[in-house]
């Protein structure tokens, strides 16, 4: 049972994560009966559709003080006071100030889209490694179009993973015009390390939401939303056709663990350093919306 551990860009550390139902996602990922579980149930959305619900109920707005006390939530950082919230969910994708969450650098800044922990890939064309050696990255799949996945192939990609004590809104990490956005069904599983170091193909067999954006010097960013188990539900507030400001919003995850992913044309952007680093040895980064994900060429 290896432990989860990721880069802590704030205090230069290596730390080990506290795993929301950890318990649970190692049975059913780890456990040949968990894993019979996992495909007859877990990933069907009869099972997320439930939980969703119960987090929608007034009554899981119990849960909202207990889960800030037990994970050091930092309640200034909210638009909205914890007795505001009705339900759980209504906590779980909250507001915050724009304070909360400024953008590092200038125009040349390219931005996390969301907190989390960030994972790169300098060349999507000599994959050597992205949570464990030895998996392929389906891009095709990944992007559903033969198109899109030709146009980054050579590209970069950076997968953000949000926990459930994240901060659950995304934005956009660069400026541009959303010139494309669709669907694509899939199924709900986890996308915890637990789960992606078995199977990375969750990222692309889960139902997600592709944006396209069109920067105006420097080509194509795709932005993908991954649903997850008990993360069905992909609100967007932007939408084809919008323009959105770097940092903008464009939408949320309702409750539960999930990831978004950022892909980069070839020769658009250089990554930091310590994602650069810390990628290499498939070590995740934690660091917030906002703050420097690369810097444009």
């Amino acid at each position: 049972m290896d432990p989860i551990r990721y880069f802590n860009r704030y205090n230069q550390a290596i730390e080990t994560e506290t795993v929301y139902g950890e318990s649970y996602l190692r049975w059913t990922y780890e456990n040949p009966f968990g894993r019979l579980a996992l495909n007859v149930l877990v990933k069907r959305s009869l099972f997320n559709n439930w939980y969703g619900w119960r987090m929608d109920r007034s009554s899981s707005q119990s849960k909202v003080g207990p889960f800030i006390e037990d994970y050091g939530i930092d309640m200034e950082e909210c638009v909205e006071s914890k007795e505001s919230f009705g339900t759980f969910n209504e906590f779980f994708y909250r507001k915050l100030k724009p304070s909360a969450r400024p953008l590092s650098g200038g125009e040349e800044t390219v931005c996390f889209p969301a907190d989390g922990r960030h994972i790169a890939i300098p060349d999507l064309s000599s994959l050597e490694s992205v949570y464990v050696k030895g998996q392929a990255f389906d891009l095709i799949a990944f992007l559903g179009s033969d198109e899109l996945a030709d146009t980054f192939s050579r590209g970069s990609a950076v997968i953000s993973r949000l926990c459930p004590v994240d901060y659950h809104r995304f934005h956009a990490p660069v400026a541009g015009k959303l010139v494309n956005q669709k669907l694509i069904g899939g199924s709900l599983f986890s996308v915890s390390p637990i789960a992606l170091r078995r199977k990375l193909s969750y990222l692309w067999e889960n139902k997600r939401v592709l944006t396209l954006i069109e920067t105006e010097h420097r080509g194509l960013v795709a932005f993908v939303a991954i649903g997850a188990t008990c993360v069905g539900r992909i609100h967007m507030t932007r939408g084809k056709g919008e323009s959105v400001a770097k940092g903008g919003e464009l939408g949320y995850f309702a409750f539960g663990g999930s990831c978004v992913a950022t892909f980069f044309e070839k020769g658009r952007v250089d990554l930091a350093d310590d994602l650069v680093a810390q990628s290499s040895r498939s070590i995740e980064v934690y660091s917030k919306m906002g703050d420097r994900l690369g810097t444009w060429r």
